[in-house]
């Protein structure tokens, strides 16, 4: 279903805007405090992510629920996680490995540890939001985000996501997210706030659920 909200139109993403999408991920997660922890070396972190993401759009497509807008220029990139999803975790590591090579440990650390913490209640998770450096702070991330949160609410159904940055966490926390317990990869790491967004009751919306961390070995 196609959606225009506050003049932004809002539709699902196919195939076809593969390329444009891989892009605006690409660059929009490009800098921040997790990317430099990931991978220090900018250059090498833009021939990296392009892989990482072309690999995360495709995936979604296939398995998850993307929005984009009709300029190409923003994307959302959502999983129903009604039940629990079991993990190959083998050949996420064979994947992760031919596509961040020397990095890979970096990266295998972040995928356990988010998908360790992810509540067990039914909820709907945000993996990416990402919108063109070049159109950013103009609200296009929230207006994406809005037909969802509807929908959901709808549903009776609550979002959970990470927020990488006090930004990104700031513009979380207006959209009706409360902050739980953060998440340090490392030593010297990133902070990364996880974010839920409670289904609707009488009262106001359900809390934030307790994690219950799933121990998964590679």
């Amino acid at each position: 279903m196609t959606v225009t909200n506050k003049k932004l139109l809002v539709r699902p993403a196919t195939h076809a805007d593969a390329g444009p999408l891989i892009g605006v991920l690409a660059e929009a997660f490009h800098e921040g405090p997790v990317a430099d922890w990931l991978i220090p070396d900018p250059d090498e972190r833009r021939t990296v992510f392009y892989r990482y993401f072309t690999d995360a759009l495709h995936h979604a497509l296939e398995h998850g629920q993307v929005h984009t807008t009709a300029d190409q220029m923003a994307v959302a990139i959502w999983y129903p996680r009604l039940e629990p999803t079991p993990t190959d975790t083998r050949s996420r590591l064979e994947a992760l490995e031919r596509i961040a090579g020397a990095y890979a440990p970096k990266f295998v650390l972040l995928e356990e540890t988010f998908g360790a913490l992810q509540p067990d209640d039914p909820h709907h998770y945000l993996a990416y939001l990402a919108v063109d450096p070049t159109c950013q702070n103009r609200g296009i991330g929230a207006a994406l985000l809005a037909e969802h949160h509807r929908r959901l609410d709808d549903l009776g159904l609550p979002a959970y996501l990470e927020a990488s940055n006090m930004r990104n966490r700031r513009l979380y926390l207006r959209l009706g997210y409360t902050a739980g317990h953060t998440i340090t990869l490392s030593a010297h790491g990133p902070t990364i706030w996880r974010m839920w967004r409670g289904a609707p009751t009488t009262s106001g919306r359900t809390p934030f659920p307790h994690p219950r961390p799933r121990r998964r070995s590679l």
